[in-house]
């Protein structure tokens, strides 16, 4: 048979079962991430997430989305609520996911659908009615004193096997409405899954469960990973000796902890059985998100054995078809978050974060720092639709950059920029280089520098193009270039220089008497720049003089949102 029969015999029987699903989004290594690619292109997601009932009717859906366009947005995230889905047992409405996909097609965006399935933010608030009151077929969690709670037991197979068909039966459909048009990129399973008020459920099936043997297959992939497990993950199964063969108390010790472990792998496992079927059916990535332990809540007063970051060898073994785990960030510390969840095994998406002005430069800092996939702003919609707010600014300039942020990926010519009030410088070395980074209000010219109130997040990414020549980009940040050697030489009066680049006042300090030796950095160009949709860069102005304080430093005030191309040069 030729190549070319072939050819045409495969065409002939797609086009006659009708069934294939054209994948149209994957992710693909490059270096030492993953890139997520969208139509045969690296794409990097500048999303929304919609509040949590902002698509449970059509008018409220035909509304808000020409609204996201104008945000800027390029992806949307949207929840498919089982209720609402098969609203009678047995009997399925997709009309809500077909005016979604209607009008991401006519506004130009794509989704990430999020099921909202058996767990949503813990509780089984979104299953069907007829679900939920036959709680002797579909039993619920209970805590260890015995009370029942509003969250389905992971540990019923009726449960999931109710889950389950709803799942298939819009994934069945979604793949015959979306299979041309590729509009759909991503699927989250469930929402924020974990244990409230217990650390674990203790019903009578989880209880046997509990005093089982430990899966043989979660202690071989502990033994085979040993090097690599999550710190904690190592010091429980260390503290009783590293055994493999016991139930789960002798193999991680008692405690809330172990209660954790337990009920992760289980939730994993519920999981893995989901994301399976959607392989089969529509296979496109697929994520699960974590609500975040934070401000020192114990497992049960977050959700307990969710995808969280120190358990994330439990969900990798447990679900292995997942691609990756990713965290939802409302709390402080925003960079410390975002570190753990960016591991060579875990590419880095944000599927919901609080909605702020901030967000603008945290999309710059995720890309550069950790070579992420995207971020998601949580209830998009009541975010101002006008051209000129800080997200909206930094979104267009990201996709700008989008071509030559993904040819980088991976490869270590980025790094993020993230300052605040606290945190407002960072300091980095390159070769003989060293690259001072910091808050643009750590320069007191703006009289929001010093008047007492609250900075706004600076932040961007800095982009090695070659030995002399970088992209500076993002808001409200001050970079100076300096080799290396220069930093012994640092005379104090220099730091009370005015705008103009003068001494602010006399303080009579003698010049230092040490003798300069070496070459010293220069600013050789500073040009404002855009860059095409090919990679280039196009020249918008140079800025010189009072714009790069006299040669001195780059800079982008808090209220822009630039792309800055720099050249540097020796001399002595």
């Amino acid at each position: 048979m030729t190549t070319k029969n072939y050819i045409f015999i495969l065409l002939l029987s797609i086009f006659v079962t009708g069934t294939t699903f054209a994948q149209n989004s994957i992710l693909r290594k490059q270096g030492s991430t993953s890139q997520l690619v969208v139509d045969g292109k690296p794409f990097l997601i500048l999303g929304g997430e919609l509040g949590n009932s902002s698509a449970s009717c059509i008018p409220d859906i035909e509304r808000i989305f020409p609204k996201l366009q104008q945000i800027g947005l390029n992806t949307v995230l949207v929840p498919v609520y089982w209720d609402l889905t098969e609203p009678t047992e047995g009997n399925f409405d997709f009309t809500l996911t077909d005016q979604a996909l209607k009008s991401a097609r006519q506004c130009n965006l794509k989704i990430i659908f999020l099921w909202f399935g058996t767990w949503k933010n813990s509780m089984s608030c979104y299953a069907p009615l007829w679900f939920k009151k036959d709680y002797q077929k579909y039993p619920r969690s209970y805590t260890r004193n015995g009370k029942p709670l509003e969250i389905a037991s992971a540990f019923s197979e009726n449960v999931f096997q109710a889950d389950h068909r709803a799942f298939s039966q819009w994934l069945k459909h979604l793949a015959t409405v979306d299979k041309h048009d590729g509009t759909v990129i991503m699927i989250q399973i469930e929402n924020e899954i974990g244990m409230l008020e217990d650390a674990r459920d203790h019903s009578k099936e989880a209880n046997r469960a509990f005093h089982s043997p430990v899966p043989q297959e979660l202690t071989s992939y502990l033994q085979k990973n040993k090097k690599a497990l999550h710190p904690r993950m190592l010091e429980k199964w260390s503290s009783q000796g590293c055994k493999t063969n016991g139930n789960w108390e002798e193999i991680f010790g008692s405690g809330i902890g172990t209660d954790e472990i337990f009920m992760a792998w289980h939730y994993a496992r519920y999981v893995e059985k989901m994301a399976q079927t959607a392989r089969s059916i529509f296979n496109v990535p697929l994520y699960v998100n974590a609500a975040m332990n934070s401000r020192g809540r114990k497992p049960g007063e977050y959700p307990s054995a969710g995808p969280l970051a120190h358990l994330i060898d439990v969900w990798h073994c447990g679900a292995p078809s997942i691609d990756l785990l990713a965290p939802d960030l409302y709390d402080q510390g925003f960079a410390g978050w975002v570190a753990q969840y960016k591991r060579p095994n875990n590419p880095l998406f944000i599927p919901e974060t609080k909605l702020t002005d901030d967000n603008g430069v945290r999309a710059f800092y995720v890309f550069g720092e950790h070579d992420a996939i995207g971020i998601s702003p949580f209830s998009i919609e009541d975010y101002p639709d006008t051209p000129h707010t800080p997200l909206s600014k930094s979104y267009a300039k990201l996709k700008e950059l989008m071509p030559l942020i993904t040819r980088y990926q991976g490869k270590g010519a980025m790094k993020g920029l993230l300052f605040d009030q606290e945190n407002k410088e960072r300091i980095l070395t390159d070769d003989e280089l060293t690259v001072t980074c910091r808050h643009y209000y750590t320069l007191p010219w703006d009289a929001r520098a010093t008047d007492g109130s609250r900075w706004p997040e600076g932040g961007g990414l800095l982009l090695k193009l070659s030995k002399d020549e970088y992209l500076v980009a993002g808001s409200g940040i001050v970079v100076e270039f300096a080799k290396s050697t220069e930093k012994q030489y640092d005379n104090p009066s220099q730091a009370s220089l005015g705008e103009d680049g003068f001494a602010t006042r006399g303080n009579n300090q003698a010049p230092s008497a040490k003798q300069w030796k070496g070459l010293r950095c220069g600013l050789a160009s500073v040009d404002e720049v855009k860059v095409n949709g090919d990679g280039s860069i196009g020249y918008v102005r140079r800025l010189n003089g009072d714009q790069s304080h006299q040669g001195r430093h780059v800079r982008i005030p808090t209220d822009d949102f630039k792309i800055l191309h720099v050249k540097l040069y020796e001399y002595q």
